[in-house]
This record gives C-alpha cells, sequence and structure tokens, in this order.
C-alpha cells in the first residue's frame, strides 16, 4: 500500500511535466523584454522622469478617485443603514462595496464621458500635450464637486493658504477643493443617516418600553426589535428609498 500511494503522485508528477512540455512545443509562447538604454538628450530625461512621475501618480488614483467622486457619501450612508438595521455583517461589506462603486459609476458617468471627450480622447489623438490634457481633464471633477461642496468649508482652507474667496469654485486650485469636497460630503452623509437612524430609534424605544412593562427584564431588546425593524425596511421597500435618495442628492 505505501509504494502504490507513493508512486501515485510521482505518476501524476510526471503526467503533469510532459503536459506541460507537449504544449511547450506546440504552441511558442510570446515572451517580454525590458530593455533600458541611455540617453543624453535633454528632451528623453525629461520624458522619463515624466513616465516615473506618473507611474508614481497612480498608486494614489484609487485614493485620489475615491476623494473626488460620490463614493465617499454613497458608502457612509450603506454604512449607516446596516447599522440602524442592527444587522451586524448583512449585508457583507463586499456587497456595499460593490453597490456603492456601481452607484458611484452611475452618478459620475456624466464627468467621466466629459473628461473622456474633452481631454482623453483629444490627448491619444496627439492633437494637445499631457499638460493641456491634464487641465482640461480635472475641469469637470471641479464642476462636479463645487455643486456639492459647502462655501464654509472652503473658507476654512482659504484662511489657512491666506487666499481670498474666488469668483467661482471651479477657479479654486484642486488641492483645496478635495478637502473641502471631502468633508461636505461627510456632513450631507451624516445628516441623511441621521434622518435614516429615526425611525429604527423609535422600534428600539417602543420595544424597549414594552418588555419593561411587561417585567422582561432578562430578554434583550434587540432580539426583539431586530426583526421588526427588518420588517419595515421591507414593507415600504428601504433600499429603493435609500438609492432614490442619493441619487436625487446629486441633481
Amino acid at each position: 500500500m505505501r509504494r502504490i500511494r507513493l508512486t501515485l503522485p510521482v505518476l501524476a508528477g510526471m503526467l503533469v511535466w510532459g503536459f506541460s512540455g507537449a504544449v511547450s512545443q506546440a504552441a511558442s509562447l510570446p515572451g517580454v523584454s525590458l530593455n533600458l538604454t541611455g540617453t543624453s538628450s535633454p528632451a528623453g530625461v525629461v520624458g522619463t522622469l515624466q513616465i516615473i512621475v506618473l507611474l508614481a501618480l497612480l498608486s494614489f488614483a484609487p485614493a485620489i478617485l475615491v476623494m473626488m467622486t460620490a463614493f465617499t457619501r454613497v458608502i457612509v450612508i450603506l454604512s449607516f443603514v446596516r447599522s440602524a438595521l442592527a444587522t451586524q455583517s448583512a449585508p457583507p461589506n463586499q456587497v456595499l462595496i460593490g453597490l456603492a462603486l456601481f452607484l458611484t459609476l452611475f452618478i459620475m458617468t456624466p464627468t467621466f464621458s466629459a473628461v473622456n471627450n474633452q481631454a482623453l480622447q483629444p490627448y491619444l489623438a496627439g492633437h494637445i500635450n499631457q499638460t493641456v490634457a491634464l487641465e482640461r481633464g480635472e475641469m469637470p471633477f471641479k464642476e462636479f464637486m463645487a455643486k456639492q461642496t459647502r462655501i464654509d468649508d472652503v473658507e476654512l482652507f482659504l484662511q489657512y493658504q491666506h487666499l481670498p474667496l474666488p469668483k467661482t469654485l471651479t477657479d479654486l486650485p484642486i488641492t483645496t477643493l478635495v478637502p473641502a469636497f471631502a468633508i461636505s460630503e461627510l456632513k450631507t452623509a451624516f445628516q441623511i443617516g441621521f434622518m435614516i437612524y429615526v425611525p429604527f430609534l423609535i422600534v428600539d424605544l417602543v420595544v424597549a418600553t414594552t418588555l419593561m412593562s411587561m417585567n422582561m427584564m432578562m430578554l434583550p431588546p434587540v432580539l426583539i426589535s431586530t426583526p421588526f425593524k427588518l420588517l419595515l425596511f421591507v414593507m415600504v421597500n428601504g433600499w429603493y428609498l435609500v438609492v432614490k435618495s442619493i441619487l436625487a442628492g446629486f441633481h
């Protein structure tokens, strides 16, 4: 029995090795090679440095896109919904993040289309350079963030930079508009979260008061109120109302 057990893995390994060798002989796979060559021209050095800087900025791209889009408000509101329902891990984080990403894509579609038409496509066609493409590309994001940003939040950052308030928020530098937009989004999300919490808080109070009047002190109120909150949420079509309020806030 030991010989049979020992020979089975050996035979399996030989078959896999033979199959991989046959595949490699039957079809030649393409290879990838990287060549680093020296340059003495200033233009070549500048182009290389631009590529290095661009690759470094790509590592910050997810954070930049999250802070400049509707994702912050959407994910905070969805988290408040789950906390108000007291369902702990239902729906799970993967579902909430996936829903927030697709809602963000739906909300930001006009902005992404404007960036594609005004900056990306002309740059790929060679009609504009990289600097002009970046300037045109940030303008649709500025217009989107300016609609959702409060003046008080903008003035907070302008005071520390000792800059006057411009005529329009789109004239602000992107480094000032992004943090102002972020805290404005957090405030709006918390306001909506408070409105979401109120109905479920009333259910908790009613259940807790009823249990105390019946001298059922040992029974946790959450155990009784959670099914009633789920029933209330389903009866009023809660996810529809939550998503509707999120979409209405951006129009």
